[in-house]
């Protein structure tokens, strides 16, 4: 393999990570601290397209509680949560 050859895989490669793989760890990161950050009250979507206002937190597992309708409250996985729609006040207990 010829050094020209070399310096082309190295910048292709280098081109790659800063297109496409940086971005999306970045993306990742942003996700997760959004996650980190939920508490009652927050109006979230969910990847599923549902939309609901989250009731319950655990910090222990990775579920939350979130309302759909009045009176009906549904348990999802806190990773399958793809937006937080709006930061609102913590409900009062």
């Amino acid at each position: 393999m010829r050094p020209a050859d070399l310096m082309l895989l190295l910048v292709i490669f280098g081109i790659m990570y800063f297109l496409l793989i940086r971005p999306q760890q970045k993306k990742l990161k942003e996700h997760q601290a959004m996650l980190s950050a939920l508490r009652r009250g927050d109006q979230v979507v969910t990847q599923g397209g549902i939309m609901g206002k989250v009731t319950k937190v655990k910090d222990d597992s990775n579920e939350v509680e979130v309302e759909i309708a009045s009176g009906v409250n549904v348990r999802v996985i806190k990773s399958t949560i793809a937006s937080v729609v709006n930061k609102t006040e913590p409900a009062k207990n």
